[in-house]
């Protein structure tokens, strides 16, 4: 696209690009994913989208949705309940609150089954990518680990000392867990 190319034309070529990116890995995707359409895997890769900027977690980020998935977990992801409260409309600048998780809404995994019901950011080729074609892992479970990535746990007892670890990184940052805002 061309410097001074109208807004409207530059969404459509994005758009564009985005469906044939979706259809070509919508093609080529892993055999027994949770998702029956392409429309599907592309919420599912706006989830792996908001979840990690770390490009090697990608797949593994979507192993764990998809073994929540396969086995009739809810996804309970942070960025679903976060859109549930902007729309997609700024940033929610501060953690989340109980309330906010319990909160029913369209977008809230820690209350619905299954996918919500929309994108919900603008997923790249590589989340994509992970989304049609995830690692094979046994993993169940994720949090921040304090270094801009994850650490992944296949139980409950080792997410719990993994959250621990978290936990505890954020005290010595004086970050609030409760609020996830910096203390003064």
């Amino acid at each position: 696209m061309a410097r001074g190319t109208e807004r409207g034309a530059l969404i459509a070529e994005m758009t564009e690009r985005q469906a044939a990116i979706l259809a070509a890995a919508w093609a080529g995707r892993a055999e027994g994913l949770p998702y029956d359409t392409p429309e599907e895997a592309l919420i599912m890769a706006s989830i792996i989208e908001k979840e990690t900027s770390v490009p090697e977690e990608r797949g593994r980020v979507a192993s764990v949705f998809v073994n929540r998935l396969q086995q009739g977990m809810r996804l309970q992801t942070d960025p679903t309940v976060i859109y549930g409260i902007t729309k997609g409309e700024g940033i929610l600048g501060r953690g989340l609150r109980q309330s906010e998780l319990r909160r029913e809404t369209p977008w809230n995994t820690y209350v619905i089954d299954g996918l919500p019901p929309t994108p919900i950011a603008n997923p790249g080729e590589a989340s994509i990518l992970a989304a049609m074609a995830p690692d094979r892992t046994d993993y169940l479970f994720f949090v921040a680990d304090g270094t801009g990535g994850h650490a992944f746990a296949r139980t409950l007892e080792e997410h719990n000392d993994n959250v621990a670890r978290w936990r505890a990184i954020e005290a010595e940052r004086g970050v609030d867990g409760e609020t996830g805002v910096q203390g003064e």
